[in-house]
């Protein structure tokens, strides 16, 4: 199977999938390079993740996708930081993919500060938004709260041990933070493989999730 994972950062949803071809596509050269170190067989490409998928969406057998997420978080509404809006690529995407998408799709975003007008599926910290069922998943692999534990503890949590950071200057707490954790990375990529071949009508996509909640 060929699976793209856009937005794909150093690799946290990908890290225990097996037997797929992988083609990562993210904007930050040195995290790309990250990346690279972590997974040499998987192509990775510096380009804008939002655009790549419009034009090379039927490429594959499957999409992942983890728009950014800052704009949509409750910390953007608690914490007295500068207010922006929501970023609009997450819903374009998951609207695209519902209406275009031939192949099994997953778009994973945090849980937000208002009320999601698509429903997603909840697990941990999470919301997924899929053309396929995903079953719930148990206490022990949901994100822990991790406020005050150092860099080094929180690579070694996630299984993700950045030797290289290429040069990054930004802030690598926020790197691993951004990691979806691995055993969900391989919960919803299970639940995929083991779904019912996509719907050609993806405007339904709601309705089959209710049956696995």
């Amino acid at each position: 199977m060929r699976w793209l994972n856009l937005y794909g950062g150093i690799g946290g949803n990908r890290k225990l999938w097996q037997n797929v071809e992988v083609t990562m596509v993210e904007l930050n050269p040195a995290i790309a390079a990250i990346y690279k170190d972590l997974f040499p067989n998987d192509e990775v490409i510096v380009a804008d993740a939002h655009e790549y998928l419009l034009e090379h969406y039927l490429e594959f057998d499957g999409v992942w996708s983890s728009p950014p997420c800052p704009t949509h978080s409750k910390t953007m509404f608690f914490n007295h930081i500068e207010k922006r809006y929501p970023d609009w690529k997450l819903w374009q995407e998951i609207i695209f993919l519902q209406h275009f998408a031939k192949g099994l799709w997953v778009v994973e975003n945090v849980q937000p500060y208002y009320k999601s007008f698509i429903q997603g599926k909840e697990i941990g910290r999470h919301l997924i938004w899929c053309n396929f069922g995903i079953t719930n998943i148990g206490e022990s692999c949901k994100v822990r709260n991790d406020k005050g534990i150092t860099l080094e503890i929180k690579m070694e949590e996630r299984n993700i041990i950045v030797k290289d950071w290429h040069g990054y200057v930004g802030d690598k707490r926020q790197v691993i933070n951004n990691c979806v954790d691995p055993q969900i990375g391989l919960h919803v990529f299970n639940a995929a493989l083991n779904s019912v071949p996509p719907m050609q009508d993806n405007l339904f996509v709601e309705d089959l999730s209710k049956k696995y909640v």
